[in-house]
């Protein structure tokens, strides 16, 4: 067989493989969405059989419409969650997105609904109807896509991956073997090995990352990648995450990428603080009851101080004084240095377990967004000593610095508490290359997934606490 013909079959084989995968997620996806609307429209045929205010009745061609209006906001809101992603997300993440995704698009369609039969009534009347269907769709659509999940890693192998590396030992491989049911290192290759053909290892594989490369090399093989129809994975430097938010400019023969690097718009700031004091107004009302609920605890616990305040970095370099519940002994840090809490930390109370466990720690944030101190989304504002620190080890750190420090944001969401300095600089750069309201929403909405995860709430590891107390006393 000739070479061309051994291309050409194994570009087929790559192919094959890689459309099983989106057969099966669109198969998924049809039968949610095809489950969802039928319960929908059986709670809907109800509804106008009762309360047709608008002269029609009750036809197929209503009937289609309805389902129509369903399914588009079903599909948008699907997306947007991404509830759609088996096999992708991590199962309890899938199963959120799919409540997210229900609760949200029957409320929607309550709006839409009322507007149709121009009966707002309609709203208050049958608003725990639909509360009651989204309750049932999310019990019987969590089991499915559970199951979906359950069985897209039993049929569906692991993503065979040829890892390209470079110098810089950032753990890459630690952290996909976290996914076994995803992703499966086959082959680990140097860059400049010179016994590695590169060209014909990149035309046999199905994927390829490219971890830490030299941007020559990376040109490389993302080209080589593309002539043979490879899937390419590539762990971003920050120029690329920066360069990603840029627009095409086409006034020249020649394609122009535009990166403007003007932080956010006037309305962009009006918009997000005005989001920031609705928000937190609103949460710092209906979170009363925990406040005062977890204060007495603190207090009757030790009798210490209820809060605890901390100097902390936020935008262009400014410092100010976070709140938070007081989760560990009072004078945990006496000694005047910081001491990261690790997993098994006997300086956390007993309440503070349970108060850091729930993220409750962390409501009286409300107050410093609420002054105006933080955003509701941002990057994490980080200690003066720890801003010190990672600027001398990584420069573009201060890059964080361009936007208020957040209560939630991209790399809390995507990382962990104990992902590293330059991982968590890497996504929140992201952030702010990419800024938009809507992204805000995203992320929030995202924080609201990542609580049903241990790991978003775990502490520093004790070799990486050691690591940065030893720092703080240099």
């Amino acid at each position: 067989m000739s070479t061309d013909s051994n291309n050409k079959a194994t570009n087929k084989t790559k192919r094959v493989s890689k459309s099983v995968r989106y057969v099966y997620r669109a198969i998924c996806s049809l039968i949610l969405a095809a489950l969802s609307i039928s319960s929908f429209l059986y709670v809907w045929i109800d509804y106008v059989k009762q309360n047709n205010h608008t002269g029609y009745l009750l036809g197929k061609g209503n009937l289609a419409l309805a389902g129509i209006i369903y399914l588009l906001l079903f599909v948008i809101f699907g997306k947007f969650f991404k509830a759609f992603s088996i096999g992708v997300e991590r199962i309890a993440k899938q199963v959120v997105s799919v409540v997210l995704t229900l609760f949200v698009t029957d409320f929607v369609e309550i709006l839409v609904s009322a507007t149709i039969q121009n009966n707002f009534r309609y709203v208050f009347e049958f608003l725990w109807r639909y509360m009651l269907l989204a309750l049932i769709q999310s019990v019987v659509l969590a089991v499915i896509v559970i199951v979906m999940n359950f069985l897209y890693r039993k049929v569906i192998p692991p993503l065979p991956i040829v890892l390209i590396y470079g110098n810089h030992p950032n753990h890459i491989e630690d952290k996909l073997a976290c996914l076994p049911h995803k992703y499966q290192i086959v082959d680990r290759i140097k860059f400049d090995d010179p016994n590695v053909d590169l060209a014909k290892v990149i035309s046999e594989s199905i994927s390829v990352l490219i971890n830490d490369v030299p941007s020559p090399i990376e040109n490389k093989i993302i080209k080589l990648c593309f002539e043979n129809d490879v899937r390419v994975y590539v762990v971003p430097k920050i120029a690329d995450i920066i360069l990603k938010s840029s627009e095409s400019i086409n006034v020249i023969d020649t394609p122009l990428y535009l990166s403007r690097n003007l932080g956010m718009s006037f309305w962009q700031r009006f918009a997000k603080r005005a989001i920031d004091i609705f928000f937190s107004g609103l949460a710092l009302i209906v979170f009363s009851p925990v406040f005062l609920i977890t204060a007495l605890a603190i207090k009757i616990e030790d009798h210490g101080p209820v809060f605890f305040k901390q100097e902390r970095v936020t935008k262009d370099g400014k410092h100010f004084m976070i709140l938070k519940f007081r989760s560990m002994i009072v004078d945990a840090e006496k000694d005047g240095r910081p001491h990261p809490a690790g997993e098994k930390d006997d300086r956390i109370t007993k309440v503070g377990n349970i108060i850091r466990a729930c993220r409750v720690d962390e409501l009286p944030q409300l107050f410093n967004i609420f002054s105006g101190e933080m955003s509701i989304v941002g990057p994490r504002p980080e200690r003066y000593e720890h801003v010190i620190k990672y600027t001398n080890d990584i420069p573009e750190f201060k890059y964080r610095e361009k936007v208020k420090g957040g209560l939630t944001g991209y790399a809390q969401v995507y990382g962990k508490y104990n992902t590293s300095a330059l991982d968590k600089l890497k996504l929140d750069l992201t952030y702010i290359a990419n800024y938009s309201v809507l992204l805000d929403f995203q992320i929030i909405f995202e924080t609201i997934k990542i609580l049903f995860q241990k790991e978003s709430t775990e502490g520093f590891d004790s070799e990486r606490a050691k690591e940065m107390h030893d720092a703080d006393c240099k």
